[in-house]
Formats: structure tokens, sequence, C-alpha cells
């Protein structure tokens, strides 16, 4: 049975230096959900994050960026679960993912973290069975520029090809919220790049 997403994170590094770059491509993502949709973060020490309620058709949805740098980015949400009573397959998480095209995007059930530090943390305090959207910033090609890449803003053109796919996948929730994931992947999957 597919659970309804309650809560998208969008993952990424609190402050000035980094709002621009790579590894915040999830807080982009949960940045135009609110946007779109009438919320507006705000901070909450409880749950080691900014936080937002909006209503997306019927359905409630908290948005959620963990303030605690990616690497922490586990304990805000296991925070917000345990507050909300949350299981793990109703959380959606958007992540930069190094393995697709600047732009492509690719919803998932479940699965490992594939070295992103983010993801890693989430395993230790949730488990590995919330949703992801993998929103993909491209690779530097070699494994020893990954750090500088991530942390660095895109190019122009690769930032409007991520920003395209955000759009897109933000365009999908409804049909995400309504018929489940697999509706979303039917819908992202198939777009053309």
């Amino acid at each position: 049975m597919s659970e309804r997403i309650k809560l998208v994170v969008g993952l990424g590094n609190p402050g000035a230096d980094y709002v621009s770059t790579r590894h915040n491509a999830g807080f982009w993502l949960v940045d135009e959900l609110a946007d779109r949709h009438g919320g507006r973060f705000t901070g909450e020490r409880k749950f080691h994050g900014e936080i937002c309620k909006v209503f997306v058709g019927a359905h409630e949805v908290r948005l959620l960026k963990p303030m605690t740098f990616m690497n922490r980015s586990g304990q805000s949400v296991r925070a917000v679960m345990d507050f909300f009573k949350l299981r793990p397959e109703e959380i959606l998480v958007a992540h930069d993912e190094l393995d697709l095209p600047p732009g492509v995007i690719r919803l998932k059930w479940s699965g490992g973290h594939g070295g992103h530090n983010g993801l890693r943390d989430l395993h230790a305090h949730v488990g590995k069975d919330y949703r992801r959207l993998r929103i993909g910033i491209g690779h530097p090609g070699h494994a020893s520029g990954v750090v500088g890449y991530v942390l660095k803003r895109p190019s122009s053109e690769d930032e409007a090809r991520i920003r395209e796919g955000i759009i897109a996948a933000a365009e999908a929730l409804p049909a995400i919220l309504d018929d489940g994931l697999e509706a979303g992947m039917n819908r992202l999957h198939t777009r053309t790049e």
C-alpha cells in the first residue's frame, strides 16, 4: 500500500554562502513549493529547521528545510517525524543527485544513500524507507572533485536546467498527492529534458 506524502524535506545547507550552490537544490524545491502554495517558512528550534504548512489541493503538507547543515539533516527530520507521528513512507526528501544530468528529476521509493552525506544521516535517524526526489546536478567527472563541485554555484545554463526540473517536480506534486508516487514517476520520468 502506498502511503500519502505528508512531509516534503528539502536538503541543503543554511547561510548566505550556500544559497546558490548545487548542494542546495533540495532547498530550491521546497522554496518553490512554498511560493506556489502560499507557505512561509518559520524557524522552529525544536525541529532544528525551518518549517511551513501548505495545502496542495485538499492535501495538507508540511515543508521542511533542516538548518543543521547537510551532514546532520536526519536530526531535524527525526524531530518532525516524532512530533507529527509520521512514518518514513510519508516523507519525500528532495536532494541533489550527482548521477543525473542537470535538471533531470527522478522519484525513488527507497534505497541506499549512494555516498550522499545528507541521505547517510537520514538513514541513521530515519531508516531507508523514505521517498526520494532526486534532482540532477551533473557530475564533475572525478570523485576527487565532488566536494568542490556541489558547494559551488552551477553555470547559468546548468542552473536554468535544474530550475526547470524543479518547476516540473513542483507541478507534479498534486498528482503525487492525489494518485501516489507512481503517478509522479509516470509524469516526471517521461518528460523530455
